[in-house]
């Protein structure tokens, strides 16, 4: 093997987990974006973080829900504005119960980068607390797309896929906070 192309070889291994990284990133900061309370020190208002959240998806991209359960309740959204009104619609509303708590934990994680295009597959759990003492537990399978454009990496693709939802026991978590003072300077 040449020196050349031992270093050729090299560099498309670094660019390779260089864009792991980002991508591994990239999929976090948009879970931290979307728990209650938002942990993003500075978030004025649901509609700032709904343009945080957009900064990481592409003008073409698509949100889905799929799967015998998602179908019917996320739908598909293509394109940023039908992402934004997606995002719009869950955070625009008023809810009763009051959504109080929710955070966002991923696990078996596989990214594979082929060029400037690659996927990811993830599960996540996330615990959900309301305000009238009710609590449920959501478990999702994730398989979302990403495409490397001038400004780095992005999200083309969030694709979920309902594994299970299980109400808990009233009172099983205690001690959460009101506002998240996480990044709080």
């Amino acid at each position: 093997m040449t020196l050349e192309k031992t270093v050729a070889d090299l560099a498309t291994r670094v660019e390779t987990l260089e864009a792991e990284a980002e991508i591994r990133r990239i999929q976090a900061r948009y879970m931290f974006l979307c728990d209650t309370p938002c942990p993003e020190f500075g978030v004025r208002d649901d509609e700032h973080r709904i343009e945080l959240i957009m900064d990481l998806y592409t003008h073409d991209a698509v949100w889905e829900g799929v799967g015998e359960y998602y179908d019917n309740q996320f739908g598909r959204a293509e394109g940023a504005d039908a992402i934004r009104a997606h995002f719009r619609n869950f955070w625009g509303q008023k809810r009763d119960p009051e959504l109080l708590l929710n955070a966002h934990y991923l696990t078996s994680e596989q990214i594979r980068v082929a060029g400037d295009e690659a996927t990811g597959l993830w599960i996540h759990m996330q615990p959900w607390l309301f305000s009238d003492g009710t609590s449920l537990l959501r478990s999702s399978r994730l398989n979302n797309a990403f495409r490397k454009e001038d400004h780095g990496w992005r999200i083309t693709r969030t694709r979920t896929e309902n594994v299970f939802v299980a109400p808990l026991n009233a009172g099983w978590a205690s001690d959460y906070p009101s506002a998240s003072v996480l990044m709080k300077p």
